[in-house]
C-alpha cells in the first residue's frame, strides 16, 4: 500500500476529505518522526511500539574486495507489532 492508498483508505474510513485525511497522516507521521528523533518511544497500544535502537561500531568487509572496513556505530528506527496486530495478521 502506498502512501496515496492509505489516505485515500482513511479518507474513506473516517469520513474526512482526501485532503483534511493527508494532512492528518503527515501530520501523525511528523509527530512519531520527531518523537523518535528526540530518543522517545510511541507505543500505540494493541497496534505497536516505534523505538530507536542503537547500533554499536563494528567491522565489516567490502564484498567486491575482501578488505575489512570499519562501519560506525548508528542509530535505526525499529518496530515491534502489538498482540493485537498480531492476531490480526495471522
Amino acid at each position: 500500500m502506498t502512501k496515496t492508498e492509505l489516505v485515500n483508505a482513511l479518507a474513506e474510513k473516517s469520513g474526512l476529505n482526501k485532503n483534511d485525511a493527508s494532512k492528518a497522516l503527515t501530520a501523525t507521521l511528523d509527530i512519531i518522526t520527531d518523537a523518535l528523533k528526540a530518543g522517545d518511544k510511541v507505543s500505540l497500544i494493541g497496534f505497536g511500539t516505534f523505538s530507536v535502537s542503537e547500533r554499536a561500531a563494528r567491522t565489516g568487509k567490502n564484498p567486491q574486495t575482501g578488505e575489512a572496513i570499519a562501519i560506525s556505530a548508528s542509530k535505526t528506527a525499529k518496530f515491534k507489532p502489538g498482540q493485537q496486530l498480531k492476531v490480526a495478521v495471522k
